[in-house]
């Protein structure tokens, strides 16, 4: 008996416990530790997770058809928002990309094959992109937020996939759509179970705060909401954003590539997200793409007009209050570390919470989880962890992973003071670059061939093709940090030629795996048509001198000691500009000619990098 009695007991003990009934079982809540949102237990069994299809209607119509149209919507949310009462704010992604895309072949593409200020060939039309339908939209995102006491949202932009619309690349209806569905969110607009029906259906659950984010195109349109001041949203974290379009497929005046789309513009990227229904894509096509994208891109000149203009999201900042998270990386030579930079530097002088986070990678990246969690628990939930009070500046250093940056009182570093460095005579060999500015140093001549890439230029010892000035070689490391700014002096012997700057770290470095930042330090192209106006470009007169400045892409690198920092003028740029005929002479008025670079520590510091 006694080896029973144990057992006993507790059989009667279970009996005289009354069972806890549904309604008093303790209900699942958030849970935060040092200002960050937890995973809680009972969140985080996506098989669970309630998920749910919309169509949110919106207050445009782009396609024609005199209805407004309805964006797709796809909702992921924690159970205990149906069976508690639980409210919780949004985590939100849209993008053109969800529901099929194009193809990359490249006699799609725009030839880049042919001479400056001339029309262009004709390109072929891309095959209509497949619309896919499929349950659900997408599931990035749900397995960070949802089990951490959030919802996760994704749709479908403008004319991809279910969206109603045409997609307009940069249009007002790409920052209109995901303000719709924010609207939903806050109960100020309809969504309906169907895409042509009645009946709707509300965001009962939803606390009214929502975050986005995103990366490429889909960290652009974060941005682009953000714009219209919409009410609800609280937080933006854009990685690798787009910012302009302009920047994006132009430079200075100069028609440029995307790195690694040689022969993309506009009309192409419109061409690859069109997924939407292809009952409107003709009116689509017209309407858009030709009226609209073709009759204003100018492949010709380059030069920045209204149409560019209504695509810079650095223009229609004034109504964002949205705290604002940047990530990008300097070695971005898709979509280049200047388009978050600029609207980094507008957000500070405008006052809205900002930060900015860096790596040294290539194209995307987010910041650590840390970071975007006290982002979204802060502006998302309100538990005051003083993010807002954290160092505004966060770099990867060389090296280091990606999920331990350094932190900085700011970005560019406060420390950072332009020194001003100017070439001496020799370049088509290596001549130096340095602090003194001697007179009498004269021209140099480079003749443009584009077929060389700038990486052979950069390794070869002697060459007609480019100008190389460097510095001498580093005794200590040298941390940059800012805009390098060039000014330069030019005539050409024809109408029209490209203008490409790589500041280079020598000697060259190659094998497998070197890091994206071994050799290029940054780099910039400029139009010298454009030397007056960057709205209106005019003919070079062969032989005249024109005087140019401007920004190289940002950066922040520290150059290692035992390299040399040079300067490599050049004409065509083969991974990003138009290839013309070889032959274009370009002459360099040395005198004229220089280089501020933003070093930490300034003069001070330059001079100490190079001392024994």
């Amino acid at each position: 008996m006694t080896t029973r009695l144990p057992a006993l007991l507790g059989c009667t003990t279970l009996l005289l416990a009354p069972a806890l009934s549904a309604q008093d079982q303790p209900k699942a809540k958030p849970v935060f530790e040092n200002g960050e949102a937890q995973q809680v237990e009972a969140f985080s069994d996506p098989r669970e997770w309630i998920r749910e299809e919309l169509f949110v209607e919106t207050e445009f119509d782009s396609d024609g058809d005199k209805k407004p149209d309805r964006m797709h919507v796809a909702v992921t949310r924690p159970k205990q928002t149906e069976t508690e009462g639980l409210k919780v704010p949004v985590v939100y992604e849209t993008s053109p990309y969800f529901a099929g895309i194009g193809t990359t072949s490249k006699k799609y593409f725009w030839d880049p094959e042919h001479e400056l200020n001339e029309t262009p060939p004709e390109r072929p039309e891309m095959p209509d992109v497949r619309q896919m339908v499929r349950p659900g939209i997408n599931q990035s995102e749900e397995r960070t937020w949802v089990p951490r006491g959030f919802a996760v949202v994704h749709s479908c932009s403008p004319g991809t996939g279910l969206s109603q619309g045409c997609p307009t690349v940069g249009g007002d209806n790409e920052s209109l759509a995901p303000k719709a569905v924010i609207d939903w969110l806050c109960g100020r607009a309809k969504g309906y179970k169907t895409i042509d029906g009645n009946e709707t259906i509300e965001a009962s659950w939803c606390t009214g705060k929502v975050g986005m984010t995103g990366t490429s195109y889909n960290g652009t349109l974060p941005l682009a909401a953000a714009t219209t001041g919409v009410e609800g949203l609280e937080a933006i974290i854009p990685i690798a954003p787009n910012t302009s379009y302009y920047h994006y497929y132009r430079s200075n005046g100069l028609v440029r590539h995307p790195g690694g789309y040689m022969g993309e513009d506009i009309d192409v990227l419109y061409d690859f997200i069109n997924s939407g229904n292809p009952e409107r894509r003709d009116w689509c096509n017209k309407h858009i793409r030709k009226d609209v994208l073709n009759a204003n891109q100018d492949r010709v000149t380059g030069d920045y007009n209204d149409f560019w203009a209504g695509r810079d999201y650095l223009n229609d900042l004034g109504p964002l209050k949205a705290a604002t998270l940047m990530a990008h990386a300097f070695n971005d030579w898709n979509v280049m570390p200047e388009h978050s930079v600029r609207i980094y530097l507008a957000l500070k002088e405008k006052g809205v919470p900002v930060q900015a986070f860096f790596h040294q990678g290539g194209h995307g990246g987010p910041p650590p989880l840390k970071m975007r969690n006290r982002w979204f628990t802060r502006f998302l939930y309100g538990i005051e962890n003083g993010v807002e009070n954290d160092p505004k500046g966060w770099v990867v250093r060389e090296g280091d992973r990606p999920n331990d940056p350094t932190a900085y009182p700011d970005y560019p570093h406060p420390d950072a003071k332009h020194v001003v460095l100017h070439p001496q005579k020799g370049g088509n060999k290596i001549a130096q670059l340095g602090v003194y500015a001697t007179e009498g140093r004269g021209t140099e001549k480079l003749i443009d061939d584009a077929s060389i890439r700038g990486s052979k230029l950069a390794r070869a010892t002697e060459s007609e093709n480019r100008l190389l000035y460097t510095t001498p070689i580093l005794k200590k490391p040298l941390h940059v940090s800012g805009m390098a700014k060039v000014k330069i002096k030019l005539a050409a012997n024809a109408k029209a030629a490209n203008l490409s700057i790589w500041l280079v770290s020598l000697p060259w470095q190659t094998g497998r795996r070197l890091p994206i930042y071994a050799n290029v330090i940054t780099r910039g192209w400029a139009d010298p048509q454009n030397s007056e106006s960057l709205t209106s470009s005019k003919p070079l007169t062969p032989g005249k001198f024109y005087e140019l400045e401007f920004d190289l892409q940002p950066d922040d690198q520290v150059i290692p000691a035992g390299q040399q920092i040079g300067l490599m003028i050049f004409s065509s740029d083969r991974d990003f500009t138009l290839w013309p005929e070889p032959g274009t002479e370009l002459t360099i008025d040395l005198d004229a000619t220089s280089l501020s670079l933003p070093i930490v520590g300034g003069m001070d510091a330059f001079r100490a990098a190079f001392a024994e």
